[in-house]
């Protein structure tokens, strides 16, 4: 039975990010994940996960200046220290926090720049911090974007994320699939789960088109969640949908695989 968890920068958007902690374990997630913990403060993040018995199932590594429009920094040439510092600072979260698994996000390419210099770039990052993951016991997952969400993103298709996982070789990097970003920009995400499962580190959901709940549209969640759980896949689903409106009442098609304990 897949694990359901909150993306808390998506839902419950009419209440501050704190309370969202609440929130989503009174609608009876067992576990959370999170784009930008930082600025709230890792021990105020520490407190709210124990105070509500959740998990911490991923948080995003830091992106850069996210409101200058910056998307990540593993593949931009010369940001090398601005990328090792981040991760350094995702994994002291993470230790705080009792996450595993980090979200390490590529950035944007310009029209024009040497698209062979931001993949060498990036997988020069990624060996490095799947090195220093491995000596903390931490994974790092690769996402697959579609340009439409976020234009000019490196990041786009599930065979390119494979094959940088399979050129760096550690067990320590991992991809992140999406259903969502996959739906759009490569088709057939159970078929792109089914030939990669070895190297899926992150599953996450919503609806296609328009980025709402998975309950119309051309991702149907049962038939996916199913397969998950025929082959074998034990870790964490995250919501990361645009509620259409109220979140709690949005999840109906949620509560086969939500805990019951509120209810």
């Amino acid at each position: 039975m897949p694990r359901l968890a909150a993306n808390l920068n998506w839902l419950y958007p009419d209440v501050p990010f704190l309370d969202r902690f609440r929130m989503a374990a009174q609608d009876g997630f067992l576990g959370v994940e999170m784009r930008s913990p930082y600025e709230h403060g890792v021990h105020e993040v520490r407190a709210r996960l124990k105070a509500y018995g959740l998990k911490c199932a991923l948080i995003n590594a830091p992106a850069g200046d996210w409101a200058a429009g910056e998307r990540g920094l593993a593949s931009l040439p010369g940001r090398e220290n601005d990328f090792r510092g981040a991760i350094l600072e995702a994994f002291e979260f993470s230790r705080v926090i009792h996450n595993r698994v980090i979200h390490v996000m590529a950035g944007s390419i310009a029209e024009g720049e040497d698209r062979a210099e931001h993949r060498a770039t990036y997988v020069k990052n990624l060996a490095w911090a799947a090195g220093e993951a491995a000596q903390v016991g931490f994974t790092l997952t690769i996402e697959p974007i579609n340009p439409g969400d976020t234009p000019g993103y490196f990041l786009q298709h599930q065979a390119e994320a494979n094959a940088i996982v399979q050129e760096v070789g550690s067990r320590h990097l991992k991809v992140q699939l999406d259903f969502y970003h996959c739906q759009i920009v490569d088709g057939d995400p159970a078929g792109h789960f089914r030939r990669n499962r070895e190297r899926i580190g992150h599953v996450q959901v919503a609806g296609v088109p328009g980025r709402h709940e998975p309950d119309e549209g051309e991702i149907d969640p049962e038939p996916l969640f199913e397969m998950l759980d025929h082959l074998g896949y034990s870790g964490w689903v995250g919501l990361e949908y645009r509620p259409r409106g109220d979140t709690t009442r949005g999840l109906k098609w949620a509560l086969p695989w939500l805990d019951s304990r509120f209810r």
